[in-house]
C-alpha cells in the first residue's frame, strides 16, 4: 500500500482507537498489530478475534464481486493460509444489527472465501480472523477502497460500480467532494464513473466484467458520441455471442476483436469490409485493404482490379 493511502487509511479510523475488552471471549491478542498513538507515543494492543466465516456476511456495499471468487481465483491465496497454518492478517468487519450474521465483512472478501473454501474441504480447524470496528458506511467505504484500490484482482468495472454507488448515497451526487474525501483528483474520478455508467449491452459484450477496463472506456467514449446507435447494435450482437459462450456453446469473443468490431460499426457503410465482386475493400482512414482468395485465378483477379479501378477513378 502506498504512504498516500496509509494516510488516508489513518483517518478513516481516526477517533477509533479505544481498547477493545482485555477478555472477550473468542478474542486473541497480537502484539505485532500493536498500534502507535500519535499524542503520547505509546502503544496499544490490538484484540482480534477468530471466528467461524459463518458468522459473517459480506457488506451489501462491498466494493467486490463475491460471486466472482472461486477456487481458481483464490487459489494463491487458499495455499499461502494452508501453508502458513492461519490466516495473517486480519479482515476488518462491523457488528450486524438484528438476527443472522453476526458480522458484516467491510475488508477480506477473499479470506473469507479461501478460509470457508478450506472447511469445507477437510481444514474445519481453520477460522477467520477479523478486527471489529465502528464504522459509519462512509467510513467503510473509504477504508474497502483503500484496501482494494492497488489491488489487481479487483476489477476496474467492479471499482467503478462502487464509486457511482458511493457517490449518490454518501456525498449527495457532488463528483468534486468525494474526489476530496477519496484524495483523487476529479478527472481520474470522472473516468471511473463513466465506465460505471456504459450502456448494459456494451458491458455485456466483453467475456467477462473483470475484462472490462478503465482504458477500454475511454476508447468508446468518443464511438459512443459520434455513433452511438451503430456501437449499441454492433454490441447487442457481440453480447448475443458472448451469452452463448458463458452458456459452454462455443468460444468467447476476445477482448482485442470485442473493440475492433465496435470500432468498425461506426465508419460509413463504404469504408466497412465490403464484397466487390470477388475482390474485397476495406478501408480505414488513409489505408484501403484489397482481399481475395488465394486460389483466385490471374484472368478474374486482373478483371477484379480493373473493375476496382474503374470505380474507384472513374
Amino acid at each position: 500500500m502506498s504512504k498516500r493511502h496509509n494516510a488516508i487509511f489513518d483517518d478513516v479510523l481516526r477517533d477509533m482507537d479505544e481498547p477493545a475488552p482485555a477478555a472477550e471471549k473468542g478474542g486473541a491478542r497480537f502484539l505485532k498489530r500493536s498500534n502507535a498513538l500519535a499524542d503520547s507515543g505509546t502503544r496499544e494492543e490490538k484484540v482480534l478475534r477468530w471466528v467461524d466465516p459463518a458468522t459473517c456476511v459480506m457488506w451489501e456495499r462491498h466494493n467486490r464481486a463475491y460471486e466472482l471468487l472461486t477456487e481458481a481465483n483464490c487459489r494463491d491465496l487458499i495455499d499461502s493460509i494452508r501453508a502458513q497454518g492461519q490466516q495473517e492478517f486480519p479482515a476488518i468487519v462491523r457488528r450486524r444489527q438484528g438476527e443472522g450474521a453476526e458480522y458484516e465483512v467491510i475488508c477480506g472478501a477473499r479470506r473469507h472465501f479461501a478460509i470457508s473454501w478450506l472447511r469445507a474441504n477437510n481444514y474445519p480447524q481453520f477460522r477467520y480472523l477479523v478486527e471489529v470496528r465502528d464504522l459509519t458506511d462512509e467510513e467503510a467505504f473509504r477504508l474497502a477502497d483503500i484496501e482494494n484500490r492497488d489491488r489487481a484482482d479487483l476489477s476496474d468495472y467492479e471499482r467503478a460500480r462502487d464509486y457511482a454507488r458511493a457517490l449518490d448515497l454518501y456525498y449527495g451526487g457532488k463528483q468534486k467532494a468525494m474526489a476530496a474525501r477519496l484524495e483523487v483528483s476529479e478527472a481520474w474520478l470522472s473516468r471511473y464513473l463513466y465506465l460505471a455508467r456504459l450502456p448494459e449491452a456494451v458491458v455485456r459484450a466483453w467475456p467477462q466484467i473483470t475484462d472490462l477496463k478503465e482504458l477500454h472506456a475511454r476508447i468508446l467514449r468518443p464511438l459512443l458520441s459520434d455513433a452511438g446507435d451503430k456501437v449499441l447494435a454492433e454490441a447487442e450482437a457481440i453480447a448475443a455471442e458472448q451469452d452463448h459462450a458463458r452458456a459452454g456453446q462455443g468460444a468467447f469473443v476476445p477482448v482485442p476483436q470485442v473493440l475492433a468490431r465496435l470500432k468498425t460499426a461506426t465508419l460509413p457503410p463504404a469504408k466497412q469490409a465490403a464484397p466487390s465482386g470477388k475482390l474485397r475493400v476495406r478501408e480505414r482512414g488513409r489505408e484501403v485493404t484489397l482481399q481475395f482468395d488465394r486460389d483466385l485465378d490471374e484472368p478474374t483477379l486482373r478483371a477484379e482490379l480493373d473493375r476496382f479501378l474503374a470505380e474507384r477513378f472513374g
